[in-house]
């Protein structure tokens, strides 16, 4: 009698239907009163002419969310909050070790927490673009093989700049041209999914990655729309270009995120948004299906919330790219987790700049160093010749976007060309380019010469390693001290790697950061550096409305 009643209720609670998370529709808001307010501020990058992007339909993204999350709740969310918001990705680790915790409702929990905060208009960041739909079905997958895993990026949800190929969704670039642009996952991309990780979505970024137009705001893109900072929304800039990573971040919507930079586009959206950028030195990781400015300069790299998460993206995307020469024969199997808690300040030696000296927040992280036993040398770097370098990013600009495109465009897109690509903006500047395209039009007036080109980087090259290497000889220096993106064109041209980590906030709230730059290939050395720093001082705070 017991084994019939069993077989009953079973039969009636599988039979019950799951009552499946809804998500309310998103409607477009009037932001007049907004853009208003933010018309008089004194900073050019505040003034917006728009917030929400005019091509992108939320619904969609909700749709895909609901497909995946199905009952997830409220409560689960909450439930499984201590598990994971501002967790390492070690200790979410343990937490699905422990069985506290799997694989998939870890990837829900994100895309509960995009969804909670994207879909409200006073909270939303304007930060993800586009959500792998079969984000969930991966993770299923990793929970059923997590014997059959050796890399601590298994499982784990990563977000992509939407300038980085990914098999699934659209690689747009921010603009209206490529909205529908498709392509095979990136190197980089293929790197981190043979390692088990789950790329969860795409992120909004500076439109071209911030070489499009002369006046505007980071963060815009006509695809995404304005990247608002999680610290500050419209009060603090979301540095640029790889905004929606930094944002995304912050808030916690992925474990990690992809950024690039050819000039500050890793180093300025994370100290804005008060996370840890590294700038690793051109060459390390590939740049192939990475829509391009630069081949001599770009290069991706991890925007994460702590130092070791940055370890474990940078190992999970590493590796030599018979496709992207300037990887050839770079440094292989380099220990960026194993040695990283040995790392110390303890006798090393540091470049302080002098006329940083005034901001009492480095100086009191310089006094930190100190009392961490590190040696810090006060010094008055020489000036740079900066002459050139626009020219280096739009003639490379010139060859090699067209090159991505005539390689990856999907086929319905004619358009290859740098006066195609202006031509087409110009039939709808207010949908595609309300702040026009003047770094574009630069470009195509461009007509330097193969060999004064050649001439041009070099010189670039030299005056860069002059800036660092000058004092770094002279006083013996481990790494150079910088606040925020301040080098960060110095350190592009030198091709010295970046790592900047949150060190304070200023009196109005707003992030600031210390950033290392040691010499090429010294990532190891960088992080173990910021690691001791960041073991101390735990600087980071989450956004007061993103808790």
């Amino acid at each position: 009698m017991k084994k019939i009643l069993f077989l009953s209720l079973f039969f009636i609670l599988a039979c019950k239907p799951t009552q499946k998370t809804v998500i309310p529709a998103w409607a477009p808001y009037d932001e007049t009163e907004e853009l208003a307010k933010n018309a008089t501020n004194a900073s050019t990058k505040m003034q917006y002419k728009l917030i929400q992007s005019k091509i992108l339909d939320k619904n969609t993204i909700w749709e895909n969310i609901a497909q995946q999350i199905g009952a997830f709740s409220e409560d689960d969310y909450q439930r499984l909050k201590p598990l994971i918001l501002e967790q390492n990705i070690p200790t979410i680790q343990s937490n699905i070790k422990s069985g506290s915790l799997s694989y998939e409702t870890l990837t829900q929990w994100y895309l509960y927490r995009i969804v909670k905060y994207e879909n409200d208009k006073d909270k939303m960041l304007n930060a993800i673009v586009a959500i792998n739909p079969e984000a969930v079905n991966e993770a299923r997958k990793r929970d059923k093989n997590k014997s059959n895993h050796d890399h601590p990026i298994y499982g784990i949800p990563i977000l992509v700049k939407d300038n980085t190929n990914v098999k699934g969704m659209p690689t747009t670039a921010g603009t209206h041209l490529l909205r529908n642009n498709t392509a095979a996952d990136a190197f980089i991309i293929t790197q981190i999914k043979d390692k088990g990780a789950i790329v969860l979505g795409k992120t909004n970024l500076s439109e071209w990655a911030n070489f499009l137009f002369l006046t505007g705001p980071n963060g815009y893109s006509a695809a995404g729309g304005q990247t608002l900072n999680p610290y500050g929304r419209k009060i603090f800039d979301t540095g640029g270009s790889s905004s929606g990573s930094g944002a995304a971040v912050a808030a916690n919507y992925a474990a990690a995120a992809v950024g690039t930079e050819t000039s500050g586009s890793i180093l300025s959206p994370s100290w804005q948004n008060s996370i840890i950028g590294l700038k690793p030195t051109t060459g390390l990781l590939s740049r192939t299906g990475i829509i391009p400015i630069s081949s001599t300069l770009d290069t991706p790299g991890p925007m994460t919330k702590n130092v070791t998460d940055s370890g474990i993206l940078l190992s999970a995307m590493s590796g030599e790219d018979n496709n992207d020469p300037a990887t050839k024969n770079n440094p292989k199997n380099i220990k960026y987790l194993d040695d990283l808690k040995s790392g110390t300040l303890q006798g090393l030696r540091f470049g302080a700049i002098k006329n940083f000296l005034g901001d009492s927040i480095y100086k009191q992280s310089i006094n930190t160093i100190i009392k961490l036993g590190g040696i810090v040398v006060e010094y008055d770097p020489e000036p740079m010749n900066f002459d050139g370098f626009g020219t280096i990013l739009s003639a490379d600009m010139k060859v090699d976007l067209p090159n991505y495109l005539n390689k990856y465009a999907s086929n319905e897109l004619t358009i290859r060309s740098i006066a195609d690509i202006i031509a087409y903006n110009k039939n709808d500047s207010i949908l595609k380019i309300p702040y026009g395209q003047g770094r574009f039009e630069q470009m195509l007036a461009e007509n330097t010469t193969e060999a004064e080109l050649l001439q041009i980087k070099a010189k670039i090259k030299k005056e860069g390693v002059n800036f660092f290497e000058k004092p770094m000889v002279k006083y013996q220096l481990d790494a150079i001290l910088s606040i925020n993106n301040n080098n960060a064109g110095h350190a592009a041209a030198a091709n010295y790697p970046c790592l900047t980590i949150p060190m304070g906030y200023k009196t109005t709230g707003e992030p600031w950061g210390l950033t290392f730059i040691a010499r090429p290939y010294h990532e190891d050395s960088l992080l173990k550096m910021g690691f001791a720093f960041e073991k101390v001082t735990k600087i980071r705070k989450l956004p007061q409305d993103y808790k």
